[in-house]
């Protein structure tokens, strides 16, 4: 089956309205295989767990969020840093939240919690795209493995579009993934705008980093 999210997430969304009670999560995990996307649900007591496995492209509704343990920004800034599961776990936390909070994202009463190479991240998020970049700006760090986000988005009478997050892979450059989603390398503005301010540059991307690609 070749994948199409765009027309298949608004069916399974619909579907998992129905589906879930008030305090379900839906968790989200990318897996890369090939060209082809294969779609499964798992019904579990207090979480539903959809699994879209796709080409490099990862489309998301909430929750569990996978990252590259080994890449990343190093938290504390030293060249030789101690691994994150080795530090103090309140420690990492508020690094995380000093981070979130230099980035200038809106958000409301942030609260991260780590332990392990896992972050959770709670909070009303002033907009889709902050809570975008909040989960981005957290998953980024070298040492993070998974974002848990439980944040919720100040509704408004137009919901904002979702973006689709992608995984920088070796010899990627912002022109070349706008040419693969948008069929238009110089439409590279465009996404490097989406990741402002994490992006301080067009030509600064690293593999394995992960991106917001919009819609258009």
């Amino acid at each position: 089956m070749k994948s199409d999210f765009g027309k298949l997430l608004p069916k399974i969304s619909a579907n998992l309205r129905e589906k879930t009670q008030e305090k379900n999560k839906i968790a989200i995990k990318f897996v890369k295989i090939s060209e082809i996307a294969y779609l499964r649900s798992e019904f579990v007591t207090t979480k539903i767990h959809i699994f879209i496995i796709s080409h490099k492209h990862l489309y998301f509704i909430m929750g569990l969020f996978s990252f590259l343990k080994n890449a990343g920004a190093k938290l504390f800034g030293g060249k030789e840093e101690a691994p994150l599961e080795k530090k103090d776990n309140t420690q990492v936390t508020g690094a995380l939240v000093a981070m979130v909070e230099r980035m200038g994202l809106g958000v409301n009463n942030l609260d991260i919690q780590f332990n392990g190479s896992s972050a959770t991240v709670s909070g009303e998020a002033h907009s889709q795209q902050d809570k975008e970049k909040i989960i981005l700006t957290v998953g980024n760090v070298e040492g993070i493995e998974t974002v848990d986000d439980q944040m919720t988005v100040i509704q408004t009478e137009t919901p904002e579009p979702e973006a689709t997050f992608h995984t920088v892979e070796r010899g990627d450059t912002l022109s070349k993934i706008a040419k693969e989603v948008y069929g238009d390398a110089m439409k590279y503005p465009v996404i490097f705008e989406a990741n402002k301010p994490m992006l301080s540059h067009p030509d600064k991307i690293y593999p394995g980093q992960v991106l917001r690609i919009p819609a258009l």
